[in-house]
């Protein structure tokens, strides 16, 4: 399908609201306070090694890598610096030592949608994610951080990621979605929830990092694909004034929303790009994990009067 040539216009984003009379005092929802985590993954040195070598012998074999020493890069990079002071840069020679070149065609983006993403991949084994590559597929879901006083990890308390912007966490990530980004090439495609607000969002990682580091001259289209929660778009609370609480029924889509920025972004730097709200495999993915769900009942009786048509 070919992208759009001409700047698409700007719409605001549809809203249903319900206003709802009360005689209290609703508070405003607010992101919640930044919460400690737990300290770094227990035997994080065996786990890292140990996926390094499950990685090069069986999810790529024939890749030749030290891991032993991809593991000396990060534990140097992180070790006897505090929990906030690790940067992109401390992470070079680990990155160094682990270069991968993915095919074209088959990179794999998204934002909040973990869960349906991992399924879409394995859907379509073409697919790479950044959890696919090397680096990804070492630190996926594990936790770490230094402290200055020791030449040790600190096993007892890391704060979250968020709390700074050179976090080793934080940075890790970073660099790699960095990488990630700087080698797609071909047609790419991008996973987004459209039932939550802002579907697309400017301070995710796919936003601020990933989005800003694709090269037009790489990537042919960017295919965006906005996925909707079966039960339905996300609602939330928010006071207008006092005595007043409106309900806000928030929907994303190719034509309204967060979805209308990251187009514009993207016809501004000069992409092609293609947007759908109804991808098939996604329906059916998501209606495997609750198939009692309406939407899901409404899918099977089309599919069963389709079979039947061309049956006969």
């Amino acid at each position: 399908m070919e992208g759009p040539t001409l700047m698409p216009s700007v719409k605001s984003a549809c809203f249903v609201i319900i206003h709802i009379t009360i005689w209290i005092i609703v508070p405003q929802l607010c992101h919640s306070p930044v919460q400690a985590t737990f300290g770094t993954t227990p035997n994080i040195k065996h786990i890292v090694i140990g996926r390094c070598f499950t990685y090069t012998t069986l999810v790529q074999p024939g890749l030749r890598y030290d891991c032993e020493e991809i593991w000396m890069q990060f534990e140097k990079a992180v070790v006897q610096q505090s929990s906030c002071n690790v940067t992109e840069e401390h992470y070079f020679e680990m990155f160094n030592m682990m270069p991968q070149i993915w095919p074209c065609d088959s990179f794999l983006f998204w934002s909040k949608t973990r869960m349906l993403m991992h399924r879409y991949a394995a859907v379509f084994s073409h697919f790479w994610t950044l959890e696919d590559t090397l680096v990804g597929y070492l630190f996926n879901d594990l936790i770490w951080c230094g402290q200055e006083e020791d030449s040790d990890f600190d096993f007892n308390y890391c704060p979250a990621w968020s709390t700074c912007r050179t976090h080793p966490v934080y940075s890790l990530w970073k660099q790699a979605s960095q990488n990630f980004a700087e080698m797609a090439c071909g047609n790419i495609t991008v996973l987004l929830n459209g039932s939550i607000v802002n579907a697309f969002n400017r301070k995710s990682m796919f936003g601020s990092v990933e989005l800003d580091s694709l090269n037009p001259q790489r990537v042919n289209y960017v295919n965006i694909k906005v996925v909707t929660n079966l039960e339905g778009p996300h609602m939330f609370r928010q006071r207008v004034e006092i005595k007043q609480v409106v309900w806000i029924i928030q929907i994303d889509s190719c034509s309204q929303g967060s979805i209308i920025e990251l187009i514009q972004i993207l016809w501004t730097r000069g992409f092609r790009w293609t947007c759908t709200e109804s991808d098939l495999t996604l329906v059916i993915l998501q209606c495997i994990q609750d198939l009692n769900q309406p939407r899901c009942q409404m899918l099977a009786n089309s599919l069963l009067q389709q079979k039947d048509l061309t049956s006969t």
